[in-house]
């Protein structure tokens, strides 16, 4: 396919649920493991009774079909239970970040209009410091045993009195078209939105990972990654279950202890993210990282660089590095590559069949191959993408412009058809007649050894366009001017691109998922602790 091809034909396609493909599973291999928490293992037939009981026990509680059930959960057995059984009940899990506190907390449990919480013991705390701003919230389920109980006005009780006993099946099973959960975006440009993901849009996604990386019933899937994201439901359980395998779910990545996670549990697939990958990677040699080479077949996630893919095959003994893939979550994946075909050094797969993708300008014209501009898409499958912003219509219908989901994303696909992710349009700058790209600006600078965090991002300009800002964090014990880096990256990036503004800060501002606020630092501008370039006698060369 050329770069500007694109596919055109609309299917139905393969059309399930985590519910329907469970049954299967219990049905075909009851007795054979499904999840293992380090060394707490589960069958498939007792997973599936876990969350019958459980679901019973919620419906007590008056949850209903459509009914929203936030959960607060660390990586274990009940994260997953009350997953399946709020979905059992045809209502509508909604699973956050454990991180959030405040107003970003406040937010994200007042935003789904939630009437029940289930939580970690540990969270309750943070709850009640924004519980009197919950007027929905009628009842908070807690997990463990809390230090103390906060003194609330709704009702408080521990989950272990909600696991229920009544094993009957439910007869009326979710649709693939329904909303199966809220995954809430991250809000690095204002409040975060839920965007409404359908029982099938899960599935397609674990079905596609399946496709990047095949597994069979004999392999055994690890990750660390948090049951409160898509990538785990999807791609480590829900794939999982789709071909009768087991996952293991660890409590946290730990570079330390991954490789004695991966003997003990006997994994064959590590799902993980590019920069673990990385760390993993460069760190120091040890005895089960060693009996342990050559274990692993397949180490999905992204982003990977070349470098890190090639210590993973020669070093871990790994074929398959890396997924090759770009989506976002309101649609994963829509670039990738089946297992073994060839990857274009730097590039993320090609279209796939399930989606219509093409680069636009500003006018939402397409434009030709090997040109960077907007992302834009829409599916050629039913319910293969999100069903819009919880409660946001006004926000879902803008980004449909010309009746296409505008990603706010820039990209390229070359004359072969490989994708290329260039950067995120709101961070892609352009000065004096020419794109930047803060994403590649941020990988030329984070090589500096001084350097332990960086931001490349626009200040407006008194001249039109923008200014270029570097808002950096030191490593400890590093010491660095302004100055000496400017002349720095005079070597390491174009002449064009280099920043009129640099400043120093001890960390940068983050969202709870640890992404930077750019807005923020869009909005300070230049500060009283910013170096100017405009205020040195330096001089930049044109070359």
């Amino acid at each position: 396919m050329s770069g500007t091809g694109h596919p055109d034909t609309w299917a139905v396609g393969e059309r399930d649920t985590v519910i329907s493909a469970l049954d299967r599973a219990v049905a075909r291999a009851p007795d054979k493991i499904l999840l293992d928490f380090s060394g707490e293992l589960y069958t498939y037939s007792q997973v599936d009774l876990l969350s019958t009981r459980m679901a019973h026990a919620l419906a007590s509680l008056g949850v209903e079909a459509g009914a929203t059930v936030l959960t607060m959960l660390d990586n274990n057995i009940d994260a997953v239970v009350t997953w399946l059984a709020i979905n059992k009940l045809c209502a509508v899990s909604v699973p956050i970040n454990t991180a959030l506190k405040g107003e970003f907390l406040r937010h994200q449990i007042a935003d789904t209009g939630t009437r029940l919480v289930i939580c970690e013991a540990d969270y309750l705390q943070r709850i009640g410091a924004v519980a009197e701003q919950l007027p929905d919230v009628q009842h908070v389920l807690y997990r463990g045993q809390p230090a103390s109980l906060p003194t609330l006005s709704l009702a408080l009780s521990s989950l272990d009195e909600y696991r229920g006993d009544d094993d009957t099946p439910f007869s009326v099973k979710p649709d693939p078209g329904d909303l199966a959960c809220l995954i809430y975006t991250s809000g690095t440009t204002g409040p975060s939105k839920g965007c409404m993901i359908s029982y099938n849009f899960m599935c397609n996604l674990a079905r596609l990972q399946l496709r990047a990386g095949p597994a069979s019933e004999n392999d055994i899937t690890i990750t660390p990654l948090p049951l409160f994201h898509m990538n785990a439901l999807c791609v480590s359980i829900i794939a999982s279950i789709l071909v009768g395998a087991r996952a293991a779910i660890l409590p946290r990545f730990s570079v330390s202890n991954f490789w004695q996670e991966v003997e003990r549990s006997g994994a064959t697939i590590a799902s993980i993210l590019g920069g673990m990958g990385g760390l993993l990677a460069q760190a120091a040699d040890n005895e089960a990282m060693l009996r342990c080479r050559g274990q692993i077949h397949t180490a999905r996630g992204n982003p990977y660089t070349e470098e890190t893919k090639k210590i993973w095959r020669d070093r871990f003994g790994t074929p398959l590095v890396g997924g090759n893939g770009y989506g976002l979550t309101e649609a994963c994946v829509i670039t990738s590559l089946a297992a073994g075909e060839y990857a274009a050094p730097g590039s993320s797969g090609k279209r796939i069949p399930d989606f219509d993708v093409r680069i636009v300008d500003d006018l939402d014209r397409e434009v030709a191959a090997n040109t960077a501009g907007e992302i834009v898409l829409r599916p050629l499958r039913p319910d293969i993408m999100f069903q819009g912003y919880w409660k946001r219509p006004e926000d879902s219908l803008k980004l449909m412009r010309n009746m296409w989901f505008h990603t706010g994303d820039i990209g390229k696909f070359d004359d072969e058809g490989f994708f290329y992710f260039v950067d995120r349009k709101k961070d892609y700058l352009r000065r004096r007649g020419e794109n930047i790209s803060s994403f590649e600006m941020e990988a030329a600078f984070a090589v500096h050894p001084a350097l332990s965090e960086v931001a490349v991002h626009a200040v407006p300009s008194d001249k039109g366009e923008d200014d270029v800002k570097v808002t950096a964090v030191l490593r400890e014990g590093a010491t660095l001017s302004q100055e000496e880096l400017f002349r720095w990256a005079a070597d390491a990036v174009p002449y064009y691109a280099l920043p009129r503004y640099i400043e120093f800060r001890t960390s940068l501002p983050k969202n709870p998922q640890g992404r930077v606020l750019k807005y923020q630092l869009r909005d300070e501008g230049k500060t009283a602790t910013t170096w100017d370039l405009d205020d040195t006698d330096i001089r930049v060369a044109k070359r």
